[in-house]
């Protein structure tokens, strides 16, 4: 797959977790096709290996990681690490949703959401920043939602994606001073195929409420993950970033 792109991370070590399908996919994409050696995660062994066989390049990898493990995560990063000499970027995308009202969350599903959103984002990261700080270079990315701000039906999802934001912003003060930084992103209605589950109506009700009256797509979301990950952005870091076609700015009432 070509994008057409420049060679921004020409021999970049980047890693994505939940890499194998939805944003995960589009980001590991758009990071090959920008010159980025790149090693993704996924419990989905078989789109993995699919999405590994799209990729631009040489010097690819997939690895079929579970991330709320801390061993097996830590094993995996500095693996890489030993490996490529380095790690240049971690993107923590891997999230799951067990949606319900309060009263049907099971104990199990509460903790499944926050395990791989929240608990796998620091297993990650920890793993990592370990390796970029002895080179005084990093990038992590990690994956919030809109629904931080509170979403009906989510408890479980919101307290993850929430706790991602204040992880950011506690990380990003911790990692300045070794020259990394941590950003988050927060997408709105994307097509993906956790939005495409949703049924008719309740979907184009949701899409009703995007003052931009549209979803957006994978790519706009890589698109966003390629600059925050860059070096351009090494004075941007603890931001949040929207990318959710307005839906953030909140109701109008015209």
């Amino acid at each position: 797959m070509s994008y057409g792109f420049t060679d921004r991370y020409a021999d970049q070590i980047v890693l994505v977790t939940g890499g194998a399908q939805g944003l995960g996919r589009a980001m590991v994409q758009r990071f090959a096709a920008e010159g980025a050696r790149v090693h993704f995660a996924d419990l989905n062994a078989a789109a993995g290996a699919e999405v590994l066989a799209s990729l631009d390049g040489d010097g690819h990898a997939f690895d079929q990681v579970d991330i709320t493990d801390p061993t097996a995560a830590r094993t995996w990063i500095d693996g890489v690490a030993a490996d490529q000499g380095r790690i240049d970027v971690l993107v923590n995308n891997a999230g799951i949703i067990r949606d319900n009202r309060i009263e049907n969350i099971s104990s199990e599903d509460w903790d499944a959401v926050l395990a791989v959103s929240l608990s796998g984002s620091f297993h990650c990261t920890q793993a990592a920043f370990a390796h970029m700080r002895e080179r005084r270079y990093g990038r992590v990315l990690s994956f919030s939602s809109m629904s931080w701000r509170g979403n009906f039906g989510q408890v479980n999802y919101v307290a993850a994606k929430a706790g991602v934001v204040g992880f950011t912003r506690g990380f990003a003060l911790e990692g300045a001073k070794h020259g990394v930084t941590a950003n988050a992103i927060a997408p709105g209605l994307i097509e993906t195929p956790m939005l495409a589950s949703m049924n008719g109506p309740a979907h184009e009700k949701l899409v009703g409420k995007v003052p931009m009256r549209h979803t957006g797509q994978p790519e706009d979301i890589a698109a966003a993950a390629a600059f925050l990950c860059s070096p351009e952005a090494r004075y941007i870091t603890g931001v949040v970033l929207d990318v959710d076609g307005g839906i953030g700015i909140g109701s109008s009432i015209r």
